[in-house]
């Protein structure tokens, strides 16, 4: 996918989310996210913070001992927006390209396509992700050793998209067939790998 399709993409998925957000009631904002520990107003403000300065940024790293994990989360709780500054600042996000240090340019469309199920899954909103960009995604979360490492948290499969044309994963390995939208929910840890369906004549599929 080449960068104007990256950044055409981030700026769709920003400003649906934003629309639908709009369209909560003040109870589903404080829902617990798939995200452990957060709800669904920290993870729309964590995203808005992509765009955060290192200055703004600070105070959470000093609170947080520097830990990342724990920087963004702190970021996220003690940050004070309401729900209509949140959407206005996923709107104002349009047409930039700006993202965070060491990261690379499909990391935003990244960003904005799990923290979007983070949000939809748990209020029960079914969010088709687009298939080209899943994929760029799904390539992108393949191959990353921080903060997600599929090829070492899951050896030993074969994920081929039933919806794209993707697969990675040993040839041998136990073959795991799902849509591209269930392969980045899986490789992002928000998602298990389903046990083997067994074959027609009863035999389990052998891993």
């Amino acid at each position: 996918m080449d960068s104007d399709t990256i950044w055409r993409n981030v700026d769709e998925q920003r400003g649906q989310l934003a629309d639908l957000l709009d369209t909560l009631e003040p109870q589903q904002w404080s829902t617990p996210s798939l995200c452990a520990g957060w709800t669904v107003r920290e993870v729309a403000i964590h995203i808005t913070q992509s765009h955060a300065t290192v200055g703004e940024m600070l105070p959470a790293a000093f609170k947080s001992g520097f830990r990342f994990d724990a920087m963004v989360r702190r970021a996220a709780q003690d940050d004070p927006a309401e729900p209509a500054a949140i959407t206005a600042r996923l709107r104002a996000m349009a047409g930039s390209r700006k993202r965070p240090p060491l990261t690379k340019e499909v990391d935003p469309l990244l960003d904005i396509l799990i923290h979007t199920q983070d949000i939809c899954i748990p209020l029960g909103i079914d969010r088709p992700m687009p298939v080209d960009a899943a994929v760029a995604v799904a390539e992108r979360l393949w191959h990353m050793k921080f903060p997600f490492a599929p090829q070492r948290d899951l050896p030993g499969y074969r994920f081929v998209a039933t919806d794209a044309d993707f697969a990675v994963g040993p040839e041998w390995g136990g073959r795991r067939e799902a849509p591209i939208h269930d392969l980045v929910l899986m490789f992002a840890r928000r998602r298990d790998v389903p046990d083997a369906e067994p074959e027609v004549d009863g035999e389990p599929e052998a891993d």
